[in-house]
């Protein structure tokens, strides 16, 4: 025996709102629940369902007093149901404003690019106009290393790396002074300890080269 299918949500709605049309009196929640297992709307689903008949403005509530109730009249169903027609029927002819104005556009637009033998020729032009200018972009992008900010750029980076470098120098040569002062008697291990990271007789500050040495972007 195949199982029995539930009811939609909008079946539900139907159900319910048939409720309050035949009796067109006032109900307060608990009495809705209580009623809608007989339309076969089960109790748990019952303010859920009210609540959106009652946002989409088929059903009206109130609170009186401490109690919240529900009613709808068959005349509410007719308004709204009057008001959704007012509402795409203004929607309807915004559209066909809209559309009309769209084609005033197009055809506006169309004017002046009928094909012809003078246009064609024009394009043409264009087309080509555009390859060359491709091609003398990639013609320019074969000497970017040859451009003079880009030269000047990379001197200024040359001056900034040697300063760095004689800069952490002047920091060896800092702290191999403090630990000369402060551990006289490890003299012999702290030398093997330089000779191991490098640190020999031969470490010193580097002169930065005269710019001009560097040459110019066409050397």
């Amino acid at each position: 025996m195949s199982k029995k299918r539930g009811l939609s949500l909008e079946e539900k709605r139907e159900k319910m709102l048939q409720i309050f049309y035949d009796s067109q009196d006032f109900f307060l929640l608990k009495e809705l629940e209580k009623m809608g297992p007989k339309k076969g709307v089960i109790s748990q689903s019952v303010k859920d369902v009210v609540q959106s008949l009652v946002d989409d403005d088929l059903v009206l509530k109130d609170k009186i007093g401490s109690s919240i109730y529900f009613w709808s009249l068959p005349s509410t169903a007719g308004n709204q149901l009057r008001n959704v027609s007012r509402k795409l029927e203004s929607d309807l002819q915004t559209s066909k404003k809209r559309h009309i104005e769209l084609v005033d556009q197009c055809n506006a637009l169309k004017k002046g690019r009928e094909d012809s033998d003078e246009r064609e020729e024009v394009l043409r032009e264009l087309k080509s106009v555009e390859l060359k200018h491709k091609e003398l972009k990639d013609e320019l992008a074969q000497y970017a290393d040859n451009d003079p900010a880009a030269f000047d750029a990379m001197k200024k980076a040359i001056e900034v790396a040697y300063s760095a470098a004689n800069r952490w120098t002047d920091n060896v040569f800092t702290l191999k002074q403090w630990c000369a002062n402060n551990f006289p008697q490890a003299k012999e291990q702290l030398e093997s300890l330089y000779q191991e990271a490098g640190i020999t007789d031969e470490f010193d500050y580097i002169e930065l080269p005269s710019l001009a040495s560097l040459g110019t972007p066409d050397n």
